[in-house]
């Protein structure tokens, strides 16, 4: 909005600076008829268009500076079932699988090998990140506390389930938007129980889709080369 403006004061100066020096040169060729402007005009007029350029430029590069693209998972912050706001940040040195979620998918009881995966590895530096999302057939229908409440009784989870978002489509949460067009592992979520492997240093390393549980092989030996040696 700011740049906006200036551009157009800009464009506003540039014009009668413009429109008065064709005046001048007009009136100039007419004998006996003063100039409308002096030379000392333009200068006063020039300083102005330049001061508002570089009002501009330095508009452009402070936005810039101010919001950084994301680089990395680390970067964005999520909603918390219970209204607040959790910084991945924080998850800063600890390997992440992050995991979209669903109630009433055939691939729910994927959330027994997720926690038994948290509880194996939690104290070496794993933490499983859920985040539900209604996306695929109306699977999880739930309200936020509906969610918490299903995983908690029927598979006893206790790694964070986050408030349900958008993976696809219209209102895709930022999180989810970065990973499916501009981590190294992009495409469509293409399902509910994708996984993302995501390293200590919010780099993401690695991808699968719903039919990989998260108790195979081909996972747990891409988080144990992540964990530090026993």
């Amino acid at each position: 909005m700011r740049r906006a403006h200036v551009s157009r004061l800009v464009t506003f100066a540039a014009r009668r600076h413009e429109i008065g020096r064709n005046a001048r040169v007009v009136a100039s060729s007419k004998p006996g008829v003063p100039g409308t402007r002096t030379e000392e005009d333009d200068v006063r007029i020039w300083n102005v268009i330049g001061g508002l350029l570089l009002m501009a430029t330095l508009g452009t590069s402070g936005d810039a500076a101010a919001a950084p693209a994301p680089a990395g998972v680390l970067d964005f912050s999520v909603k918390t079932a219970t209204g607040g706001t959790q910084a991945l940040g924080e998850y800063r040195g600890r390997v992440l699988l992050v995991v979209n979620t669903a109630s009433r998918c055939g691939f729910t009881p994927q959330y027994e090998s997720l926690e038994k995966l948290h509880q194996r590895y939690e104290g070496r530096g794993l933490t499983v990140l859920g985040f539900p999302a209604n996306d695929f057939l109306g699977q999880e229908p739930g309200t936020d506390a509906e969610i918490q409440s299903f995983c908690r009784l029927n598979y006893g989870v206790t790694f964070p389930v986050f408030a349900k978002i958008h993976v696809k489509g219209k209102g895709i949460d930022p999180l989810y938007e970065w990973l499916t067009k501009r981590s190294p592992f992009p495409g469509n979520i293409s399902w509910n129980f994708n996984k993302f492997l995501v390293a200590p240093d919010g780099r993401v390393v690695a991808r699968w889709g719903s039919r990989t549980d998260p108790l195979d092989d081909e996972v747990t030996s891409a988080i144990e080369a992540l964990l530090p040696a026993k």
